[in-house]
C-alpha cells in the first residue's frame, strides 16, 4: 500500500486547469490512495474541491480538515457537508468522522483535523491574531478568555476521538499512522527551520492530541506510530519517543505538492 501524502494544498488558490493538473500528477505517482492533512480549500467549495480531485486523481481521498476549510462558514456546517460527501462516495472518506482504515494486516490509519489549543506556549501573552477569529463563524469575536475556552474544548474533541481510534487500532496493529493538520507536540511545529516561538505555539500545536499519543506510545513499546500533520508550511521531523515519529509537511500558497509517498 502506497500513500500519497499531501497538506496544505489550499486548492481554492489554484484555477481549474491548474487543479487538474495537480491531481493528474498525484495521480501518476503509483500511489493506491491519497491522504490529506488539512487546509484543503475553504468552506463554500470545500466539499467540491475533496471530490474534484478523486475524480481526476482516479484515487480514494482519505482526508482530516484544517482551519482554513473553515473559513467563510462554521465548523458543525463544513463538517456536515464533508460527511455527507462521505457518506455518498465510496472513495472518499472523512477521518475526522473516526473510525480505523486497514491498510494492510500490521498497519492502520486514524486521524482527526485537531486545532491550535492554547495549551503550548504562552497563549496570556501573544500578540498573534489568526485570520480564524475573523473568518470561522465559531471563533468571531471571542474574548482571549472565552476563545481560550473554544480552543481549549475543540483540542479536547481531537484528543478524544483520535484516543478512541489510536486504542482500537492497537488491538491489532504494530504500526499505527495518524493524519492529523496541527502539530500534536512543541518538537514538530517547525517554521523555517525551528521551532514556533511561544507566541505561535498556542495556534500552531494541539497539546491535548499530544498527551494521547504520547500515552498510547508509551504504553505499547512494541508498536509505532508515524504522524503525518501540516499547518505551519514548513517541514521537518520530531522523533518524540523511540516509537512516534511526527512528519510535518511544508507548504507553498498556489503551489501544491506531494509530500512524499508513504509506503506501508
Amino acid at each position: 500500500m502506497r500513500l500519497a501524502w499531501l497538506t496544505d494544498i489550499h486548492l481554492n488558490f489554484l484555477g481549474g486547469a491548474a487543479r487538474t493538473r495537480f491531481a493528474e500528477r498525484v495521480g501518476a505517482t503509483g500511489a493506491d490512495a491519497i491522504v490529506i492533512t488539512g487546509d484543503i480549500a475553504e468552506a463554500p467549495d470545500v466539499d467540491v474541491l475533496i471530490a474534484e480531485l478523486a475524480e481526476r486523481a482516479g484515487l480514494p481521498v482519505w482526508f482530516v480538515l484544517g482551519n482554513h476549510d473553515f473559513y467563510r462558514g462554521s465548523i458543525a456546517e463544513v463538517r456536515a457537508r464533508v460527511a455527507a460527501l462521505a457518506d455518498l462516495r465510496p472513495d472518499v472518506r472523512w477521518l475526522g468522522a473516526g473510525g480505523v482504515i486497514r491498510l494492510d494486516d500490521h498497519t492502520a490509519l486514524v486521524g482527526h483535523d485537531g486545532w491550535g489549543d492554547a495549551r503550548l506556549g504562552d497563549y496570556a501573552g501573544s500578540p498573534v491574531v489568526l485570520n480564524d477569529v475573523v473568518l470561522i463563524e465559531d471563533l468571531i469575536g471571542l474574548d482571549q478568555e472565552a476563545l481560550r475556552a473554544r480552543l481549549h474544548a475543540l483540542g479536547d474533541e481531537a484528543a478524544a476521538r483520535l484516543g478512541a481510534d489510536v486504542d482500537e487500532a492497537l488491538t491489532w496493529a504494530r504500526h499505527v499512522v495518524v493524519a492529523t493538520h496541527v502539530p500534536p507536540f512543541r518538537d514538530a511545529c517547525w517554521h523555517q527551520g525551528r521551532v514556533s516561538g511561544d507566541h505561535w505555539l498556542p495556534f500552531f500545536a494541539c497539546g491535548a492530541t499530544g498527551e494521547v499519543l504520547r500515552a498510547a506510545m508509551t504504553a505499547r513499546p512494541d508498536a509505532r506510530m508515524t504522524v503525518l500533520c501540516g499547518h505551519t508550511h514548513s517541514g521537518g521531523e520530531a522523533k518524540v519517543l523511540p516509537n512516534l515519529q511526527v512528519l510535518t509537511g511544508g507548504a507553498v500558497y498556489g503551489a501544491p505538492s506531494v509530500q512524499c509517498l508513504l509506503q506501508v
